[in-house]
């Protein structure tokens, strides 16, 4: 039995506090899916940062202490482990890849997933995410222009769409420029659908199929077919012209499944092209919304970044250089200010592999542990001035913004299974936000107090309207 926080005798479950549930169904009539990480966080606010709740029979255990989070990341895969539902939802539709499989499986493909998504390759990669950034700019030049309101979550998921694909499978979709039923659109109702089945008490899909089912197995059916079409292609292109190394990270698992000693096998390839998909479209595409949420309704910023940005890209309308890239810190900050504020990961789910004692608390193998984030980050014992907007504070200079403590913001995760598109999603937060900044100005066509938060898997706003107004007329 492992050991953080060990007391004398450790406390048992039935020791920690619980809000008032119902007798055979515990609080699963309080957990809406949608709010659950609301409902949390104010159960956080009434009973401290480590209580239990019960789902019928099952105790879980929600902590907001990111010393415990840290411990459990740390130690993954040998004493903790994702949430066992995540993994059982997501290989029963069919794309058990790098994100939820468990056990060795995952190292061969956390091993090249990482090599493909390394710092660097960005180099070779700035080109292509140059490109797919100006074309985003012509959209949005053409919305101000017109005075069009945009509903900015779908841009944004367009454009990372068309990055990832780019990047990770050699191909440029183009959905910026497409409309219609493109493959983002059945897409988005998957993330949704994982959340729903993973805190279902019972699965129903598999007896009773709703039209929300119907429709969503419609788009999974779509989107496999898509990545089924990805893989085809990418096998034709390697057999037509053989490159001397791999040229992406589909043309790398191709090369590996090749080699029967690779643990690779087509399955494994198709998982992790979908998981790649839906990672790379929604994380990016909400920081970024949830960004310009901030910058809709602080003017001084806004002008503080378009000065930013004038000084570092010149004339040019978007980033044109690798090397100008690190030129905008502050635009990568003001992201990270606004993720510690709403968080795109508010909850993360693991279990205990094995008997542990976390926080003086004997956890038995197969406990729950429901890793509740925003409160530590609005704790002024982590951040100065937490309820403040400072993008300074993730600077390299932050002195006048203390204390500031990193292990308390774990959006990219920790550990051995930190996000392997952490720096991928850094760069497209430094191009979109620098060509904003560059070339319009930002107001949010509506009421802010109708934006609300909604978990589908990530943290979403539900409406995103936005006008943009031209600096260039």
């Amino acid at each position: 039995m492992t050991t953080v926080g060990l007391e004398a005798a450790p406390r048992r479950l039935e020791d920690l506090p619980s809000p008032r549930g119902m007798p055979l169904l515990g609080h699963a009539l309080q957990l809406d899916p949608g709010r659950l990480h609301l409902i949390l966080e104010d159960w956080c606010r009434k009973f401290g940062d480590m209580y239990t709740i019960a789902l019928g029979r099952q105790r879980i255990v929600v902590s907001s202490n990111p010393e415990h989070l840290q411990t459990a990341l740390r130690e993954r895969p040998e004493r903790y482990r994702r949430f066992s539902p995540i993994e059982d939802v997501i290989a029963e539709m069919g794309f058990n890849g790098v994100f939820s499989v468990e056990g060795e499986a995952w190292r061969p493909q956390r091993q090249l997933v990482m090599q493909a998504l390394a710092a660097t390759n960005f180099r070779s990669f700035f080109p292509v995410m140059q490109g797919i950034t100006e074309r985003l700019r012509r959209r949005w030049q053409q919305a101000a222009d017109s005075g069009q309101t945009l509903q900015m979550t779908q841009e944004l998921v367009r454009y990372t769409v068309d990055v990832t694909t780019a990047l990770s499978f050699g191909e440029d979709p183009n959905t910026i420029e497409q409309s219609g039923d493109v493959i983002q659109d059945h897409m988005a109702r998957i993330f949704p659908m994982i959340g729903a089945r993973i805190n279902a008490p019972l699965p129903w899909w598999r007896y009773v199929k709703t039209p929300r089912d119907r429709r969503f197995e419609k788009s999974l059916a779509a989107v496999s077919l898509h990545i089924d079409s990805l893989i085809e292609r990418a096998r034709r292109r390697l057999k037509e012209d053989p490159p001397q190394a791999p040229r992406n990270l589909l043309e790398a698992m191709l090369v590996a499944a090749a080699d029967p000693a690779s643990g690779f096998s087509d399955p494994m390839i198709a998982a992790n092209v979908m998981t790649l998909l839906l990672a790379g479209e929604d994380t990016t595409a909400h920081t970024l919304a949830w960004t310009l949420s901030f910058l809709c309704t602080d003017t001084a910023l806004q002008a503080r970044l378009q000065a930013a940005a004038a000084e570092a890209l010149g004339p040019a309308r978007v980033c044109s250089s690798h090397e100008d890239l690190k030129k905008l810190d502050l635009f990568e900050a003001t992201a990270h200010e606004a993720t510690r504020l709403r968080p795109i990961s508010p909850v993360i789910f693991l279990e205990t592999r094995v008997d542990v004692v976390l926080g003086g608390v004997a956890l038995p193998a197969g406990t729950p542990l429901f890793f509740v984030l925003r409160p530590a980050m609005l704790d002024p014992g982590h951040f100065g001035r937490p309820d403040e907007f400072l993008p300074e504070r993730w600077s390299t200079g932050h002195d006048a913004v203390q204390p500031h403590d990193t292990r308390a913001f774990a959006q990219f995760g920790a550990g051995p299974r930190v996000c392997p598109g952490r720096h991928l999603a850094g760069v497209e937060l430094r191009l979109v936000l620098s060509m904003l900044a560059r070339n319009f100005s930002v107001r949010l066509a509506g009421d802010p107090a109708t934006v609300k938060e909604v978990l589908n898997f990530t943290m979403m706003p539900s409406t995103m309207p936005v006008r943009l107004t031209s600096l260039n007329p």
